[in-house]
This record gives structure tokens, C-alpha cells and sequence, in this order.
């Protein structure tokens, strides 16, 4: 049985905030990248445990993949069957504070 993938509010904002960053001066990269990023996420649903463990937390639930230079940190919800995605996060940062 497949994943669902949710999308959370901090997700989202960051998505956003990196698509219109990038258009500023190039906006064909910037949906180009939009499109990768959402992309990278799709597989998650039938593969939970595609990506790496999230070093900060070394949580097995919590796991990150990557279109670089940016980070997608996603929760694993096995009772739920649900990928929740947590954050995008530029490489180049310290990692994020997450819950």
C-alpha cells in the first residue's frame, strides 16, 4: 500500500520562498527547480525509506533527500501510512530546528 505525501505549511512557504527567490533572476530555473524538488518527493510514497537518516535527530522516521543544494526532510507516519514533508532546507545552512 502507498504512502500519502503531505505537504506541511513550512514546506510549502519554503517552496515557495525558493521558487520566487530564484525567479528574481532567472525564472525558468526556478521552475525548473520547483518541478525537481516535487519531483524528488514522489517516489517516497512506495519507497518511505529512500532517503538518508537525518543526522541531527538519528531518528529512523525522520529522513532527508536531496536536489541540490537543497535538503527535503520528510517524517516517516507508519500508522498513518503517511510521508509527511517537513522542510526544505538549503545545504549550505546549519540544520533545522524540527519538532
Amino acid at each position: 500500500m502507498d504512502y500519502k505525501i503531505v505537504w506541511s505549511d513550512r514546506s510549502l512557504t519554503n517552496l515557495s520562498e525558493i521558487i520566487q527567490f530564484i525567479a528574481e533572476d532567472n525564472p525558468y530555473a526556478a521552475e525548473k527547480l520547483g518541478h525537481a524538488l516535487v519531483k524528488k518527493v514522489e517516489p517516497l510514497s512506495q519507497f518511505p525509506k529512500l532517503g538518508s537518516v537525518f543526522s541531527r535527530l538519528n531518528r529512523d522516521d525522520v529522513r532527508e533527500v536531496s536536489v541540490p543544494p537543497y535538503r527535503i526532510i520528510y517524517q516517516i507516519l507508519e500508522e498513518k501510512k503517511l510521508i509527511s514533508i517537513l522542510t526544505i532546507w538549503h545545504g549550505a545552512r546549519l540544520d533545522p530546528e524540527l519538532p
